[in-house]
């Protein structure tokens, strides 16, 4: 296994996913623990964003590592595939399409995005 520069692709992401689990990781959790783990990680994700972007403020030994907690999701996301079978690389390809024939106009059409954004 090594080291991935930052410009690793998806298909060998998920398959340094593959491989980390296997040989550190011993093996897959089931796939029904690994969407509960799933889900904990995006609420990791919340967390850190109802207090950095939020009205929340951080309770103190709070982590504010939103990058951190992305690649966690992403993480999940990966082994989630991998044993299911999904190629992740293929799959972002035909969701892209699939979205781009469906809303060619419709967000371009939207008065509610024709005003600047909210922050």
């Amino acid at each position: 296994m090594t080291t991935e520069s930052p410009d690793i692709t998806l298909r060998r992401a998920q398959q340094t996913v593959d491989d980390w689990i296997r040989t550190i990781g011993v093996r897959y959790f089931s796939p029904l623990t690994n969407m509960a783990v799933l889900t904990e990680e995006v609420g990791e994700v919340a967390r850190v964003m109802a207090r950095r972007y939020g009205d929340q403020s951080a309770k103190p030994g709070d982590s504010a590592d939103l990058a951190d907690e992305l690649a966690d999701v992403l993480w999940v996301v990966m082994a989630i595939a991998n044993q299911t079978g999904v190629d992740l690389t293929d799959a972002l390809a035909r969701n892209i399409a699939k979205k781009t024939v469906r809303d060619a106009t419709r967000h371009r059409d939207n008065p509610k995005l024709s005003t600047p954004e909210q922050t």
